[in-house]
């Protein structure tokens, strides 16, 4: 992707990339957005993308997870400690649905050039 092209939003959320120009500069850290993104510039810390996807992401995963965690009781009736499974892939779901849903929300931000408290005249 050259440094003029903007990405999609699928790109974008998965790949963790600028929604203004693409580099892979999203995050400093696992789930912290960047200042600002050092190949284009744009402030990514001036948008805000609150928890909508933390809130979304605990309805989805809670529903996954449970309906799997009871599925397997009643299907196998495994030992108690084989229901430890479900801290990790619980874990790993989580870091990465956030990452996800956060670079989406923010991707959407900077297309539409929402910005917190604007009124429109």
């Amino acid at each position: 992707m050259t440094s003029g092209d903007r990405p999609g939003l699928a790109d974008a959320s998965l790949g963790g990339r600028c929604p203004r120009c693409g580099a892979k500069t999203l995050f400093k850290g696992l789930l912290t957005f960047a200042d600002h993104c050092p190949a284009c510039g744009l402030d990514i810390g001036s948008f805000n993308v609150g928890d909508g996807p933390a809130a979304f992401l605990i309805l989805i995963l809670g529903t996954v997870i449970g309906v799997a965690a009871i599925w397997l009781e009643l299907a196998l009736e495994p030992a108690w400690y084989v229901h430890l499974v479900w801290v990790p892939v619980l874990l790993a779901l989580t870091i990465w649905g956030l990452r996800v849903g956060k670079a989406a929300l923010l991707y959407q931000e900077v297309k539409n050039d929402a910005r917190e408290g604007r009124l429109s005249e």
